[in-house]
């Protein structure tokens, strides 16, 4: 089968104007996750600054709202999972904190993300999964800067764990 040369510059415009038509949509669906993006970056944003400040309820309803838009943000779980326990929601700070684990497995190599949970874990009287997080932190040893005592206060965690069973 021949092309002669009219079929030819039809063949090619169609191929150009698919090509175009596609990158039109594409700007237009981008932008519009822009925005998106945008607005959770903004209430995430406001969720930590309310919480810096000791508005703990008012950062807790912008970070339920992110986590609305996208349940599975790991940082957004992870603050509210924060916001929780500052809170006093112990059960719910567990829930969020899993599912940030869930989401980064390798959550599990943060030290203050660790320490973070094994609190959580003591304070909502989880002293299974507190003792097998807090175990771990002494096994790995760590030292972070931020927290020059965390090894001390890992020990002192794991005695409140045995006074408690």
């Amino acid at each position: 089968m021949k092309f002669t040369d009219p079929i030819r510059k039809y063949i090619l415009s169609g191929m150009v104007a698919f090509i175009v038509i596609g990158l039109i949509v594409a700007n237009v669906m981008a932008s519009k996750q822009d925005e998106r993006f945008a607005a959770n970056e903004a209430l995430y944003n406001h969720a930590i600054q309310l919480q810096s400040s000791g508005n703990i309820e008012e950062a807790y309803e912008s970070i339920s709202q992110v986590l609305k838009n996208k349940p599975d943000s790991e940082v957004a779980n992870y603050m509210a999972g924060i916001i929780a326990a500052q809170k006093g929601n112990m059960p719910q700070a567990t829930i969020y904190m899993q599912k940030t684990l869930d989401i980064n497995p390798h959550k599990v190599e943060d030290p203050m993300f660790m320490i973070q949970l094994g609190e959580i874990f003591v304070a909502a009287e989880k002293y299974e999964e507190a003792k097998i997080v807090l175990l771990r932190c002494q096994e790995w040893g760590w030292a972070p800067e931020e927290l020059p005592d965390y090894q001390a206060q890992v020990s002192s965690l794991l005695a409140q764990i045995e006074n408690s069973q």
